[in-house]
């Protein structure tokens, strides 16, 4: 490794945690790191830091959390950190040029996604809802535009027919982690030579919205298979089930599914068997195999079963 560099860190979720964890053990001199401003949480709305922010507090580190860093005394205050790097990892907020041009290096994104596909904020989530196979992180040196700068280093993962947001997320943070210190120090010492993103294959991982969690039965079985996974475990797929003995629907939060290999000419959203099996619009169908119920816990579909029955021949909407 080359010598250890001064870096400020730039990220606010889970994802980005690990990869800091990574840059302090490998050496580097943390000068200053910047996360999202806390913002109220839980039922009483108590202001709490992004676990980016919680994690450098208890590690001594000074932690800034500015609304926005177009205004020029950030920016000023950003420049005179004197930086060799800046290292950013779901910051979640836009870096000016003149914040791109302060460290000696310049800035370096761990992006989750395989680049040119998925540039934007919800690169996860998008590629599992997509049906893609395989996905990764991308070490991009940052320009001024979305994720469009050149790339120095990257690793791969495949996405298998379990897998949600949540355990890709898992996979990728370790990816990040180790991929960080090295294109890092490929970057110091000139062994990584930057590659310009190819102009084919671009898409947009657009930030997620309520319109893409209600479950429609009638889109194909895959394509609701992969829209539940994508979005577990947060912020959720859902649809909504009236019991029996009652007319007011019930909201329930699908966390997990399966494409079934069974073929139907039932109505979309109808319950084939007395274990989740829903009919989709291609003739398909999906079985939901974890879900939660407003107010209650997670739980895999036997165990939620086991206290509220979902009988055949009823649908879910």
């Amino acid at each position: 490794m080359t010598k250890p560099l001064r870096i400020a860190f730039m990220g606010s979720p889970d994802i980005a945690v690990d990869v800091l964890k990574a840059l302090i053990e490998a050496g580097h001199e943390i000068a200053c790191v910047y996360s999202q401003p806390p913002r109220p949480a839980g039922r009483g709305k108590k202001l709490t830091p992004t676990p980016v922010h919680a994690f450098a507090e208890s590690r001594g580190l000074e932690v800034r959390t500015p609304k926005s860093l177009k205004k020029a005394p950030e920016q000023e205050a950003f420049a005179a950190l004197g930086l060799d790097a800046a290292v950013v990892v779901a910051y979640g907020l836009i870096l000016p040029q003149a914040v791109l041009d302060a460290p000696r290096l310049g800035c370096l994104n761990m992006h989750a996604s395989i680049l040119p596909r998925w540039r934007g904020a919800a690169p996860i989530q998008r590629a599992i809802m997509a049906g893609d196979t395989e996905t990764g992180v991308d070490a991009m040196l940052m320009d001024a535009g979305l994720d469009t700068g050149p790339v120095l280093a990257s690793r791969r993962t495949p996405i298998g027919v379990d897998d949600t947001a949540g355990s890709v997320h898992d996979r990728l943070a370790a990816l990040a982690s180790e991929l960080a210190p090295f294109a890092l120090s490929g970057l110091a010492d000139g062994s990584l030579e930057p590659r310009p993103q190819t102009e084919e294959g671009i898409t947009y991982a657009h930030k997620l919205g309520p319109a893409d969690q209600k479950v429609d039965w009638s889109r194909p079985a895959a394509e609701v298979d992969c829209q539940i996974r994508g979005l577990s475990p947060f912020p959720g797929a859902w649809c909504e089930w009236t019991p029996p003995d009652s007319d007011t629907p019930v909201r329930l939060k699908l966390l997990n599914s399966r494409r079934s290999g069974r073929e139907t000419s039932a109505p979309a959203g109808m319950v084939l068997d007395d274990r989740l099996l829903i009919a989709c619009g291609d003739g398909g169908a999906v079985r939901i195999t974890r879900l939660q119920k407003p107010g209650g816990k997670p739980l895999d579909a036997d165990m939620f079963l086991n206290g509220i029955a979902i009988p055949p021949d009823t649908f879910l909407l």
